[in-house]
């Protein structure tokens, strides 16, 4: 299906089932245990063997030697897979670093070896036996040190144009009569999800199945194919559940590349979990950023010129954290200037992580505009809706599809009881803890991708949906259902989703925010087209036809869908494909942050009293799961703002907190009341569903909006996340 006008009166638009508050029909197997994870595939890898991956122990350099004799020796050791006796291995199109390493070495705990024997036990204590030597190599570890040297990344259909320039910012800005210049910076984060990386890998001739977790089947079956040297068509990945991805399993890792290598050595099953450590530093994380915002206003709140330039760094050849990137299109103002340059850094890869680019973008961006706000004595809400603009202010010919933000702010402003905030910061006092309230915009772009699915009629009326879209805890399984339903006028329990396995159409996968939208969007196209086929069947017109309650309908016909399918069922096909209304509309979702927050006066310590999300964003297809979905990343937010920080040594290239005792997330203590409104909002620009996304939108500009609480509640800037006590001691008010 061409989706290249604007959608019209469809079948989703019944919202008999689309838009319903639905419990997800996979959390039954979720709740048992009956939702078998990657590790947890013993009926289909029985017997399998155990891997443990040894992890490089320098950040820079090269293997000098490894002995291996005693690991070999050790109970139970079937094989140890190094670089030397792997075999000739390529690089995946979406890895940076090599996924085994040696002899030389790219980053802190890059895997060298895979020590494979019968149990767990005897793996992890037979890799205790490998000795290896080193020789260090000077490396970069420090993004401020290398700030001067960065360089602009070259653009992709992700980042855009590394620099653009609309009108002249220098001279608009040195004429404002208000200005401001800071500079943000945000740290290295980790995604911190539940479920470890893990694979079971087993050949069966030169045909290899991995069961893994991992976001992108189709990515990853090219990545794997590539880095064996062996067709695409020999890999077959399987990922039907997965417990937290958040841009973490977007790309294939070191687990399940090592899993495939010690299955072909060992010739059976093999199974390999990263340890939370390699977790940390083997695998991708969000990259810390350095960004400086200037902004120039006239007295009565105009921005008349915006700059944003941001740094970040990555190994040789990887990719910049795009934080500028809202700034293009967020508020308006003639005279801009935006900037992206990357530092060459011998860290592990930094890559995705939840809203890439916006979330630590938008930690800057948002403080940015407060402090603006105040400059002119403006209300922070006041200020941004002044602002606003319903053309892309870099190409003002394309306006945008749908845009909500002012009656975001404004919904919030009144749910939120905004008016009883005291302008003046570090006034309001409740017993020992100063109180404040902090606001931020949020935004995030919506991507759109093709994606493709197969739908089968049998002869009960049953639809079955294969697809090889992904469900990293977002309820994939529930809207893919509901979609299916409400095409084919079907009840929910009528229809079956098969997800994550390449041995399926093609799909979107998850991530970016773009996987509901375009992964039901491909579900309705091969719906639609099992419609026409039914309806071909029939001897109906295919617009005649009227599916609901499990009938087929054309004038005083009524036919039960389960005869229409006869004895052999029907199978239909197809998928979502999009022209060019993308380049003629800028396409986004918006939404508003508010939070309060209470400082201990004497301590420093923070405590978040109550958050709101306000967002619009498109048709909200499960208003249960996507309010899950928006308050955990207002969790992710607050961890972002006051906790999160994978702390860097700087001397030996690798982050110390690597596990979850060091590396803090808040906790259910941490977050006592959330609550979510969804903007009565659908965009028929977008797709047939309507829809766009919104689980990243849910932490764009979450963090800003604590800092800001935090300052309307203390008096005190905090510009470098995270805003831990340390931060605010030596300045909070004097205790009366």
């Amino acid at each position: 299906m061409k989706f290249d006008t604007p959608a019209t009166t469809n079948p989703i638009d019944q919202l008999k089932v689309i838009g319903k508050p639905t419990d997800r029909i996979d959390g039954p197997l979720k709740t048992t245990g009956s939702a078998h994870y990657a590790y947890e595939r013993n009926a289909e890898a029985p017997h399998a063997a155990y891997g443990y991956v040894i992890g490089a122990g320098i950040a820079k350099g090269r293997i000098a030697s490894m002995d291996l004799n005693a690991a070999r020796a050790a109970p139970g050791v079937l094989a140890i897979v190094t670089a030397r006796n792997a075999g000739k291995l390529g690089k995946g199109d979406f890895n940076t670093a090599k996924l085994l390493g040696g002899p030389d070495i790219d980053h802190y705990h890059q895997a060298v070896a895979l020590v494979v024997a019968n149990t767990f036990e005897q793996a992890r204590a037979a890799a205790q036996l490998v000795r290896i030597e080193y020789v260090r190599s000077a490396g970069r570890f420090d993004l401020a040190a290398e700030k001067d040297a960065a360089q602009p990344p070259k653009p992709n259909s992700f980042s855009g144009e590394p620099i653009t320039k609309v009108g002249d910012f220098d001279a608009a800005y040195a004429a404002a009569s208000v200005q401001l210049d800071a500079t943000y910076t945000t740290p290295d984060e980790s995604h911190a999800m539940m479920e470890p990386h893990a694979s079971i890998a087993e050949w069966k001739g030169e045909k290899l199945t991995v069961w893994t977790s991992n976001q992108m089947i189709a990515w990853g079956v090219g990545d794997v194919a590539k880095t064996l040297g062996i067709p695409a068509s020999n890999v077959r990945l399987v990922s039907p559940f997965i417990g937290g991805g958040f841009g973490g399993k977007l790309f294939v890792r070191a687990d399940a590349l090592l899993a495939a290598l010690g299955a072909r050595a060992v010739r059976r099953p093999v199974k390999v979990a990263l340890p939370r450590p390699l977790m940390m530093n083997n695998t991708t994380h969000r990259p810390a950023t350095i960004q400086r915002i200037r902004i120039g206003a006239t007295p009565d709140g105009k921005i008349t010129a915006m700059a944003h330039e941001g740094w970040s760094g990555d190994l040789p050849g990887g990719q910049a954290e795009t934080a500028v990137n809202q700034s293009r299109l967020l508020y308006a103002g003639a005279n801009r200037l935006t900037a992206t340059r990357l530092a060459v850094l011998d860290l592990p890869e930094g890559n995705a992580m939840r809203a890439p680019g916006e979330a630590p973008g938008m930690m800057a961006l948002e403080i940015a505009m407060d402090e603006m706000a105040e400059k002119l004595a403006l209300d922070p809400i006041e200020f941004r809706v002044r602002n606003d603009t319903q053309v892309d202010p870099e190409k003002p010919e394309r306006p945008f599809s749908r845009r909500k933000l002012i009656e975001c702010l404004r919904t919030g402003a009144e749910r939120f009881e905004w008016s009883r905030r005291n302008a003046r910061p570090g006034q309001q006092r409740e017993g020992r803890w100063l109180v404040g309230m902090g606001v931020a915009a949020a935004f995030r772009n919506n991507l759109l991708t093709k994606s493709a699915a197969r739908v089968r009629l049998d002869n009960r009326g049953v639809v079955t949906v294969e697809t090889d879209m992904t469900d990293i805890g977002t309820g994939s399984y529930t809207i893919i259902a509901q979609t299916a339903a409400e095409t084919m006028g079907l009840p929910l329990q009528k229809v079956v989703v098969r997800l994550g396995d390449s041995a399926f159409p093609v799909s979107s996968g998850s991530g970016g925010q773009w996987g509901a939208n375009n992964s039901t969007s491909g579900v309705y196209a091969a719906c639609m087209k099992l419609r026409d086929a039914v309806a071909k069947k029939l001897g109906m017109a295919s617009g005649d036809a009227e599916f609901s309650d499990g009938m087929v309908r054309a004038g005083e016909r009524v036919v039960p869908l389960a005869e229409a399918a006869g004895a052999n069922g029907l199978v239909a096909e197809d998928g979502i494909e999009y022209g060019d209304l993308d380049k003629k509309y800028q396409q986004s979702t918006f939404g508003a942050h508010f939070v309060e927050v209470g400082v201990d006066a004497a301590t420093g310590e923070i405590r978040v009293r109550r958050m709101l999300a306000v967002c619009a964003a498109g048709r909200i297809l499960n208003p249960k799961s996507a309010r899950s979905q928006v308050i955990g990343a207002m969790t992710m937010g607050v961890g972002g703002a006051l906790m999160e920080d994978l702390a860097l040594d700087k001397r030996q290239g690798f982050f110390v907190n690597h596990d979850l005792a060091g590396y803090e997330v808040p906790v259910h203590a941490d977050i006592p009341h959330q609550e979510v409104i969804f903007m009565d909002e659908t965009d028929p620009i977008s797709s047939p569903m309507k829809a766009k996304g919104v689980g990243e939108l849910g932490i764009c500009g979450v963090a800003a909006a604590v800092a800001n609480a935090v300052y309307n509640a203390t008096g005190i800037r905090v510009r470098d996340y995270p805003i831990t006590l340390d931060k605010l001691l030596e300045r909070l008010p004097p205790v009366a």
